[in-house]
């Protein structure tokens, strides 16, 4: 009697956007093995809506931007199957990856989630070191198993209920456009870090708002090796550390408007 082989696993890709043109295709086109691509889009202004509303394969979205974190998880709830992959809309899934994706989810001994190692790219340069090389994410995993913590509100954490495998094949992520583009990141991320911290009770420090931004380059330039990128080291470690500048001065700010507020109520 023939052996019943075992039903091919579907994989939903998820992406979330906001003004991607240039970063979108490239990722879209990567992910085109998976069974259904699904975008939930921030009222892109930049023509990604667009974009994403004519290609044949995708499921476009639109839904406000509050957090990260509130987005990806609503975003999760889209996908019609239990595997999802979950990229950025700057990253790039390789033919090597795609291939060990879909190895690893047809595996009957797979882990319920899976990091990735990530290469990033500067332009079209591989940046190998400034405190990247060691970076990895959540991006494979069982949506009946895992959801992101409402702990935080950037830099979005995976919860797992199971075991977490990596992948060997890297994720390439093209973080790097032009010098604003990457600034205005880093800035965005800043400010929702200083939310982060607000809404934890967290105190702005001037002494933190020193020595944090200074640390960060420091160890990204100079003890993570950034020096050897070159150029591109120097930009990219002076404007993660301009983040964490922006995240005290954004801290400072909404205190502020909490103790002006408070008084605008008092009797």
């Amino acid at each position: 009697m023939a052996e019943l082989s075992t039903p091919k696993q579907k994989l939903s890709a998820l992406i979330i956007t906001y003004n991607e043109i240039g970063y979108i295709e490239k990722c879209i086109e990567s992910i085109s093995f998976a069974d259904e691509i699904i975008v939930v889009d921030s009222f892109s202004t930049d023509g990604t809506y667009e974009y994403l509303l004519k290609h044949p394969k995708v499921k476009v979205i639109q839904n406000p931007f509050e957090n990260f974190t509130s987005q990806k998880s609503f975003t999760l709830k889209q996908a019609s199957n239990d595997w999802v992959l979950f990229l950025d809309a700057d990253e790039v899934v390789t033919k090597n990856l795609q291939q060990e994706i879909t190895e690893t989810i047809n595996n009957p001994n797979a882990h319920e989630a899976y990091w990735f190692y990530r290469k990033f790219m500067f332009q079209n340069q591989p940046l190998n070191y400034s405190g990247w090389q060691t970076d990895k994410n959540h991006r494979l995993f069982r949506k009946s198993k895992a959801q992101f913590t409402d702990k935080k509100i950037v830099h979005e954490t995976l919860e797992v209920d199971g075991t977490s495998g990596i992948l060997n094949e890297k994720l390439l992520h093209f973080c790097y456009k032009n010098y604003e583009d990457y600034k205005g990141k880093m800035l965005c991320y800043g400010r929702l870090k200083a939310k982060e911290d607000f809404y934890k009770e967290k105190h702005f420090n001037y002494l933190l708002m020193t020595v944090k931004p200074f640390w960060k380059f420091f160890n990204h330039y100079i003890i993570r090796l950034g020096v050897l990128d070159g150029k591109k080291g120097l930009t990219i470690c002076f404007l993660n550390a301009l983040g964490v500048l922006e995240r005290f001065c954004e801290l400072k700010r909404l205190e502020k408007k909490n103790e002006l507020a408070y008084y605008l109520v008092m009797p």
